[in-house]
């Protein structure tokens, strides 16, 4: 079997049991990524492992408990989806430079030189990221990890980042969930509670998370939240 088609091994934990499945290595990722959608080209046979290494299979109770059926296959493609997925090195070199230059491109459009009031080309901010030897997270969206790149490079290069106030109005059934989201996102300036539970929210984000900030509280909120502007300044 060529490199490209390596098998490993998806999983998945919940209730304290773990749950495998064999996958090729290059479609199981990209299926992940929602770039391809038969399962049957990505799993390799038809069977759900507690331990694919040493061939434990799992059972139909358990597997019905935890996922709600015993199909393989709607089985397989929620272990991938939320699962953890093994990458070959290549696939990791390759997410990780990616994610890098995702970074870039958003510091460059998001951020200033305070002494000439000019944008950074990327290219400065490469060298900034190379120098103070920035580690990316591959699976870490670029969202989530910007504050601590920012601290990193500010020590190498004078560097102020657009700031954008989100006013955000979150139902009270989707409070839950969304409080967590979004202060991982940004600085939760205040929080107040409404007479019927609903959560208003002021946060303090990078300001070219804003599209990234209204997509998820409509996501969460099965678009009943609400977000408007309330400032933007560089800080």
């Amino acid at each position: 079997m060529s490199t490209k088609d390596k098998e490993v091994i998806a999983r998945f934990e919940r209730g304290g049991k773990r749950f495998e499945a064999i996958v090729y290595a290059n479609k199981a990722w990209l299926f992940k990524e929602g770039k391809i959608n038969n399962i049957r080209d990505v799993l390799v046979g038809d069977i759900i492992y507690y331990d694919a290494r040493k061939g434990l299979k799992a059972s139909t109770e358990d597997l019905r408990k935890t996922f709600g059926t015993d199909d393989v296959y709607k089985i397989a493609a929620e272990i991938i989806r939320r699962g953890n997925l093994q990458l070959t090195a290549q696939q990791r070199r390759e997410l990780i430079e990616a994610k890098r230059r995702q970074i870039i491109e958003f510091l460059s459009r998001n951020s200033i030189d305070p002494r000439t009031g000019l944008p950074h080309p990327p290219t400065r901010i490469e060298l900034a990221l190379e120098q103070a030897r920035v580690g990316i997270d591959p699976f870490k969206p670029v969202e989530y990890q910007v504050q601590e790149i920012l601290k990193k490079i500010q020590r190498i290069l004078p560097l102020k980042l657009a700031r954008a106030r989100l006013g955000v109005k979150i139902p009270p059934q989707y409070v839950g969930k969304a409080y967590g989201v979004l202060m991982k996102i940004g600085r939760v300036l205040r929080s107040t509670y409404q007479s019927d539970g609903s959560l208003i929210m002021e946060i303090e984000i990078p300001a070219g998370l804003q599209e990234t900030v209204i997509e998820k509280v409509n996501a969460l909120t099965s678009g009943r939240g609400e977000v408007k502007v309330i400032s933007k300044e560089y800080i």
